[in-house]
């Protein structure tokens, strides 16, 4: 028997204290406390996010508040750039076109990263474009976008900055003010230590210019709406309040620790994690890493999808395998949240022994040393 780690990009595991406000009685959802308690997770996200613009909650999915915040930044008929290195911004992609937006793809191969030098020029090509859309941790290869750079070209234009920032607000370092982000959205199940259920679209007063041209096609997703209601601590429709309750608990958790540490942590975490795989004698997939996660390739002479069966199975290590054209090409280890260094420390354990047993050439212990050694010379 093997205590079981979860160890995939979304979703992650949860605090304790996070789980038990979960297990307490359901209160109604408009009272006073319960204005209370979304005020303070509001103060929390923006506190995350680094910003003083709007932070709107949205029961849905991460996918529910991109599609709130493309909707709101596009209308119908308009042009629009998308930065796709990946399955999600593929999806992006194609949910700008679903909702009659001329979406422009700037496509890379998976690994890689859409460049600055890239959006220049598709900036350039497309002067009418109204917005633009990239996903930060691109989590379906491993690569991270420089939004700094990105979104200081957007700023020159007149479009607006859309940022996926599902898995990377509280794990990647991320200041949506200085770096002229319009719309971000996040989700709950991933560097936020919580379940699934909750999403965030945070909105600048650009955005809110874009958004006060047109009327989006929506009812749900009326960010207007949203905002609105959130100056009063309250939302338009009914919420995932036991959600928010306990997300406040991870929120502090945040705070206590100060969100400029956990990027550190997270780097130094990533770095290690790297270290180990790349000791056992594995590639590394993405170009520009995202410090959330780690993918790797899988070796021509292993079976990935059996490889990730045996990790669960045999040593209750959870991992997340390729996605579409990259399924059983590579896995991807995840390291944010409340996962920690010694969780990392043991998948790599884990993936020593069940490569060896699998009969790849692999040295026991040598990932763990080269992880126990990336780690402990890094900065704290």
């Amino acid at each position: 028997m093997f205590k079981y780690r979860l160890l995939t990009p979304g979703p992650t595991p949860v605090p304790e204290e996070t789980l038990l406000e979960l297990a307490r009685p359901v209160p109604h959802h408009r009272t006073a406390e319960a204005r209370e308690i979304l005020a303070e997770v509001v103060a929390g996200l923006q506190y995350v996010l680094q910003t003083s613009s709007d932070v709107l909650p949205l029961t849905c999915s991460g996918t529910g508040a991109m599609e709130a915040a493309l909707i709101h930044a596009a209308p119908r008929g308009a042009k629009a750039i998308c930065l796709v290195a990946g399955k999600f911004g593929e999806r992006w992609h194609k949910l700008w076109r679903a909702f009659g937006v001329e979406s422009v793809a700037v496509t890379v191969p998976p690994g890689e990263v859409v460049t600055p030098e890239q959006l220049e020029q598709s900036l350039q090509a497309h002067p009418d474009a109204i917005a633009v859309c990239v996903v930060h941790s691109e989590t379906s290869t491993g690569v991270k976008h420089d939004l700094k750079a990105l979104g200081a070209l957007v700023a020159r234009t007149q479009a607006v900055f859309v940022v996926d920032a599902v898995s990377s607000a509280g794990a990647l370092e991320l200041r949506m003010d200085d770096w002229h982000i319009d719309f971000l959205a996040t989700g709950s199940q991933k560097a936020l230590m919580l379940p699934p259920g909750l999403a965030f679209v945070a909105v600048s007063e650009k955005g809110w210019q874009a958004a006060s041209r047109h009327q989006p096609p929506t009812f749900y997703f009326d960010l207007r709406k949203a905002r609105e209601k959130i100056r009063e601590h309250d939302t338009p429709f009914t919420p995932a309040h036991t959600l928010l309750r306990a997300l406040r608990r991870s929120l502090e958790r945040i705070r206590r620790e100060g969100i400029e540490n956990i990027w550190r942590r997270q780097a130094r975490i990533a770095l290690a994690c790297r270290a180990g795989v790349q000791a056992l004698g594995l590639e590394l997939f993405a170009r520009v890493p995202a410090e959330g996660l780690t993918a790797v390739k899988v070796p021509a002479s292993v079976d990935g999808q059996e490889l990730l069966r045996r990790l669960e199975k045999h040593y209750g290590i959870k991992l997340a395998g390729g996605q579409d054209q990259l399924k059983g090409k590579i896995f991807r280890i995840a390291h944010m949240g409340y996962i920690d260094f010694f969780d990392v420390l043991a998948a790599i354990a884990a993936i020593e022994l069940t490569l060896r047993d699998m009969g790849f050439p692999v040295t026991p212990g040598a990932g763990v040393a080269a992880a126990q050694k990336a780690y402990a010379e890094a900065p704290a």
